[in-house]
């Protein structure tokens, strides 16, 4: 009798360490995870969207609706809440509340703001004419152009300012087209554990492509560098740049 209650309670004690050790690793977890996204228990966040051209009603494209839905799965996850507002309705600093900024400076005043601020080595390309530098991005020296379907590109960013203290960081998802702006939220939420790892609370801005969007949605994303200090520097004097980059 004494080794079947001696067993049981080793039974016990072992199934109770067990548990909880799986919480310490879950709420450490949790923590990088809200420290990375500055989302901690119950805060506020934003997500910045595009307002529709029809009318005066909030309206945004299909595409970036689904981007909204991978954030606010995050935003969820990190036990926080998020407010929608459209890009010409928001009208806050920063480090106040963590702020996800959809969509691309030709229909996002706010991202167009955000580029202009704080990453004076971008450009994007917003002309209405259809010529091939429509879209494009130049980023320090360099041109990335759109083959829409085919080859487009993205920008990525995590970036902080002094008055956050790094904690309540600005997230710009920036797409070459609507689709691409899916393909950023998807990929931050597939890898924001190791961009943690690498990059811990400093900002970052990372230029990714999407490949053959027509056949394979947003899911084929390819890392294509880290741009972080061409962006934060201001563009070369005005000059033809060096490369276009095109796919074969």
């Amino acid at each position: 009798m004494r080794n079947i209650v001696l067993g049981v309670v080793a039974a016990g004690v072992s199934a109770a360490l067990g548990w909880i050790a799986r919480t310490y690793l879950w709420k450490r977890k949790l923590r990088r995870k809200q420290a990375f996204f500055g989302l901690p228990d119950n805060s506020e966040s934003l997500l910045v969207v595009n307002r529709g051209a029809a009318g005066p009603d909030l309206a945004v494209m299909r595409y970036d609706v689904f981007a909204l839905l991978e954030l606010a799965a995050l935003i969820k996850d990190c036990n926080a809440h998020a407010q929608v507002v459209p890009h010409d309705m928001a009208r806050q600093g920063f480090g106040e509340r963590t702020e996800f900024c959809v969509g691309g400076p030709a229909s996002n005043r706010r991202m167009a703001a955000h580029l202009s601020s704080l990453l004076p080595g971008v450009r994007v390309n917003v002309d209405a004419e259809p010529t091939p530098d429509r879209g494009a991005f130049q980023i320090g020296p360099e041109r990335y152009r759109v083959e829409v379907g085919r080859v487009e590109y993205a920008l990525l960013a995590r970036l902080t300012v002094d008055q956050s203290h790094g904690t309540r960081p600005v997230f710009l998802f920036c797409g070459q087209t609507a689709i691409t702006n899916q393909a950023l939220t998807r990929y931050l939420a597939r890898n924001h554990e190791r961009l943690s790892r690498k990059y811990g609370n400093a900002g970052f801005v990372l230029l990714l492509k999407v490949v053959n969007s027509q056949a394979y949605g947003p899911d084929v994303v390819e890392l294509v560098a880290d741009v972080t200090r061409e962006a934060q520097a201001p563009l070369p004097a005005p000059a033809a740049p060096r490369n276009s980059h095109r796919s074969t």
